[in-house]
């Protein structure tokens, strides 16, 4: 479902040319799911501690697309979006470390501020699953790069 707007604004001014403003708002608005998905999407993966959106197989699929240079920023969103309002849920895997209650509520709030600004719904819910948590391999010793022998250039 796509949310509507087809309401005029009001007290809309018409200037002298005869033309409206830019902000009065005459015509019919048409935000789409996707176009609310990715909205809350960007607003999830920039609180620290998010790893990735999504499950596993949508982030092999995303993997992919990041090899070829696309991106996918609705990955692991879903949104139902009705008339004045949007639901959004998330799938998502955390760094390890991140106390997990609390970076879903700070998920919750991002998202929360992000749709409620940007796309002019009312948020009634952000349900979050973490799916996993990313454990980071060990850190090359740098020692290992300096180890090699240095060869001098005599010619």
């Amino acid at each position: 479902m796509e949310y509507q707007n087809s309401q005029p604004v009001a007290d809309a001014v018409v200037s002298p040319a005869g033309a409206l403003p830019a902000s009065a708002g005459v015509g019919r608005t048409v935000i789409s799911e996707a176009a609310v998905a990715k909205v809350a999407g960007i607003a999830a993966r920039s609180v620290p501690g998010v790893y990735s959106l999504g499950s596993g197989p949508s982030r092999a699929l995303g993997a992919l697309r990041d090899a070829v240079g696309s991106a996918d920023h609705a990955a692991g969103v879903r949104v139902e979006v009705g008339e004045t309002q949007v639901a959004v849920d998330l799938d998502l895997v955390a760094m390890y470390g991140t106390p997990l209650h609390a970076l879903a509520n700070q998920i919750r709030a991002a998202v929360y501020a992000a749709v409620e600004e940007l796309v002019g719904l009312e948020v009634i819910e952000v349900n979050i699953e973490i799916n996993d948590v990313y454990v980071p391999g060990p850190a090359k010793p740098a020692a290992a790069a300096e180890a090699r022998p240095v060869r001098d250039a005599i010619q």
